[in-house]
């Protein structure tokens, strides 16, 4: 057995710590953060951040979805939190972060300054990586800018951003969820519109409100279909319709579609062409067979191009982080990366 899969046996058989996660989630114990504060990252933005765990572990860096997800104080629960120190931000313009939805300098190249600028202003040394979906084309191009800066990766629901990758997307959702594209596509006010990035931007942005917030729920009620195997349709409903959460569906929704409509502001297969810039650190990619929002290909061909990656594709998994066999091998890895640093 390699060096690897002792790693493994360890982390499945004998570590105590185990005993402490939660035999329904597989999550660590809630807790929460010891710091919080924010950074002032440009004279538009001031970036929310929150430190949680260990202050002398392991540095970890949470990089969230979306764009424009933020994090979620559930998201702390991947780590152990006697090992690692839990560093999580809200990217520009989402989550607590301020103001919120603004989309004047809020580009992949400042969201990755960021990242850059808090570990600084933290005074942290190379940290962990742990992003998925958007988080893991943020990690992969920090990762590629900073090279010196990482210990590790653990990616889940890889974003290569390439032609290929766009392509699909629109065409896998509308093959395989009709009964959402289609009156979605219906509904659209003049055939100017289509079912791409760029038109779905212009809907976000239309001045009659009420027609708007209709496209935005529209479209989050596909997302959310389209992110687990088995969505429970009442709760995605009962969500989209709370007044209190629609706040966090357009933040969302805006600035997603404000990166897709402009490319995510990045050269076409600039991530695989500049991979080999990632130094040789543990790298580990999960992805679920099932992912409709992001193509298993994609995992595959990053792991291909990183040597030595460890690449986990999960039967009966989709896009979600919080489907049980993506969360077990979230915190796996994790459990693994403290071994190795032990």
């Amino acid at each position: 057995m390699n060096l690897l899969g002792i790693l493994i046996l360890i982390a499945l058989c004998g570590c105590s710590e185990r005993k402490s996660i939660d035999s329904e989630t597989k999550l660590w114990p809630e807790i929460e953060p010891f710091q919080t504060g924010y950074l002032k990252v440009s004279d538009i933005h001031e970036i929310y951040y929150e430190l949680s765990g260990n202050p002398d572990g392991i540095p970890v860096f949470v990089i969230h979805g979306g764009p424009g997800a933020g994090c979620f104080p559930i998201m702390r629960r991947f780590f152990n939190p006697e090992k690692y120190l839990i560093v999580m931000h809200d990217q520009r313009g989402c989550g607590k972060s301020k103001p919120n939805a603004e989309l004047r300098e809020n580009n992949t190249q400042e969201l990755v300054k960021d990242i850059e600028r808090l570990r600084a202003y933290l005074n942290l040394d190379k940290v962990v990586l742990f992003g998925g979906s958007w988080g893991s084309t943020l990690s992969l191009i920090y990762a590629e800018s900073y090279p010196e800066n990482i210990s590790a990766m653990v990616l889940r629901g890889i974003w290569l951003e390439t032609s290929e990758e766009d392509d699909k997307l629109y065409e896998m959702l509308e093959y395989h969820f009709p009964e959402l594209v289609q009156p979605f596509i219906g509904s659209f006010p003049d055939s100017t519109y289509g079912f791409n990035s760029s038109d779905i931007f212009r809907l976000f942005q239309l001045e009659n409100e009420s027609a708007r917030n209709n496209y935005m729920k529209q479209f989050e009620k596909l997302a959310a279909k389209a992110s687990k195997i088995c969505a429970n349709d009442k709760a995605i409903d009962d969500y989209i319709e709370s007044e209190e959460n629609f706040r966090q569906i357009y933040t969302m929704q805006l600035v997603s579609f404000h990166y897709y409509a402009n490319d995510c502001f990045l050269e076409r297969g600039r991530i695989l062409r500049d991979i080999g810039k990632i130094p040789e650190v543990p790298v580990t990619i999960v992805h679920g067979r099932y992912d409709m929002m992001t193509a298993p290909s994609a995992a595959y061909n990053l792991h291909k191009g990183i040597p030595g990656s460890k690449l986990k594709i999960m039967e009966e998994a989709g896009h979600s982080m919080f489907e049980k066999p993506i969360t077990e091998e979230l915190v796996l890895a994790m459990e693994v990366l403290e071994t190795i640093s032990d």
